[in-house]
């Protein structure tokens, strides 16, 4: 009557679960390749300079990066979908180191626009977060929002360990040099540690999700299942059709808004403020760090107590960062803003995906998240660009930022009035024994 399904309680095997090494696996994925592409905006300042590029032009190469991942970002997660994350996921790592290295010959700015945005885009939806989260929902149940903020966590620290190492070896070097040792990196540590962890699902190996000994209750096609949500699916479409969808993806176009700004313009907002290149980047560097604690904990926080009254309040928190930077003078506003966004701003992945995966099962899962990241890709392209072009005419970020901060309490709104205790899967009732 209301209750909530209590998780299932079968003893797991002996020894380490074999999920928990693909979980790491991951983590350290991320790290490479979401710090490679947060280390963009260093190179801003450099390489325009040498090439007396505008922000605007700059900005468009970044911002194309961002769009045509997200456009690509639906195919590969039908492929993913179609056939398994370890033929996805491997070439994409082989795609985004190679194309990291090869940005260290770039020459002219339809070059940077080409390796930025037409190789690196594709390869990131390969390796995203959407897939790589798709996977580790078939390897954990119990767990799922927990992993996925592990998951993030990677990518979070991603900013807080390559954004400085970058821009270190960047003033020791120079721009063509870091480009290369970035690329290196992922192609001899990430690209074999991918092809001896990836593993497309636990029943490969004889094993269930969490490491049980037994499963759960599974469907008559061996989908686990708590009892059939109300809203779950078998095609990607059949999603859209209902409310809950258009709530969490709306929101995520305000994630993605300003991800993806600070991403490519924190660290030149930083330096046009008066900050030295390396403070920039140690700024940029804590809001990651602390980020990897607000993405592995709202994971926690959310596998205990629901998702979207805390969606919400991340969403919450990062607008009132936004107000922080904007509103209080002098050097105080860049370092209250780093504290109080960097508890936000991965925190939203792994409750986004946690949350669709609850509503609509993890049939077609791969795709809808990768239908997600389209929105939230396209609010990245247009923020990216936009703060570029208002640089240019202002040469201020103030307007780019007060404009993608205001989008954030909207979406905190729009999560906050998610119904997620009536169509979740966590809050149906288990069959009655017998029935």
């Amino acid at each position: 009557r209301g209750t909530i399904l209590m998780a299932h309680t079968t003893s797991a095997k002996p020894g380490i679960y074999f999920g928990w090494y693909i979980v790491a696996a991951f983590f350290f994925f991320a790290l490479l390749t979401n710090g490679v592409r947060s280390a963009f905006g260093i190179f801003v300042i450099p390489m325009s300079e040498e090439f007396g590029w505008s922000r605007g032009s700059i900005s468009l190469a970044a911002a194309l990066g961002t769009l045509v991942n997200g456009a690509t970002q639906p195919f590969l997660g039908r492929l993913y979908d179609g056939i398994g994350g370890r033929r996805v996921i491997i070439p994409g790592l082989i795609v985004i180191g190679l194309a990291t290295v090869f940005l260290s010959l770039t020459f002219h700015i339809l070059f940077l626009v080409f390796m930025f945005g037409f190789a690196f885009g594709p390869a990131f939806s390969a390796a995203s977060q959407s897939n790589t989260g798709a996977m580790l929902a078939r390897w954990f149940r119990r767990q799922r929002a927990t992993v996925l903020g592990l998951n993030a966590g990677g990518a979070s620290a991603g900013g807080l360990v390559v954004v400085p190492l970058a821009m270190y070896l960047l003033q020791a070097t120079n721009w063509r040099l870091t480009w290369a040792v970035l690329g290196l990196i992922i192609l001899v540590l990430a690209v074999p540690l991918a092809f001896v962890f990836i593993r497309d699902d636990p029943a490969t190996m004889g094993l269930h999700p969490d490491g049980d000994v037994e499963p759960p209750e599974s469907s008559t096609n061996g989908t686990l299942n708590r009892g059939r949500g109300p809203l779950e699916v078998d095609r990607w479409a059949q999603s859209f059709r209902s409310w809950p969808i258009w709530q969490v993806t709306m929101s995520y176009m305000a994630c993605g808004a300003t991800s993806f700004l600070l991403s490519v313009h924190f660290v030149p907002y930083a330096i046009e403020r008066g900050f030295s290149p390396i403070t920039a980047a140690a700024a940029f560097g804590l809001m990651a760090g602390l980020s990897v604690f607000g993405a592995i904990g709202a994971g926690m926080i959310a596998d205990r107590f629901g998702r979207k009254n805390l969606l919400a309040l991340v969403y919450f928190m990062r607008g009132t960062a936004f107000v922080l930077l904007l509103l209080i003078p002098g050097d105080m506003a860049l370092w209250a803003f780093a504290i109080v966004a960097g508890f936000s701003w991965w925190a939203t992945n792994p409750l986004t995906t946690s949350l669709t995966a609850d509503f609509y099962g993890l049939r077609a899962l791969g795709t809808i998240t990768g239908v997600t990241s389209v929105f939230h890709s396209a609010a990245g392209f247009t923020s990216i660009w936009l703060a570029g072009i208002l640089f240019d005419l202002t040469g201020s970020y103030t307007v780019p930022f007060a404009i993608a901060g205001s989008l954030l309490f909207p979406a905190a709104l729009s999560a906050f009035t998610v119904k997620e205790r009536k169509y979740s899967s966590r809050y149906q009732l288990a069959p009655a024994a017998g029935n």
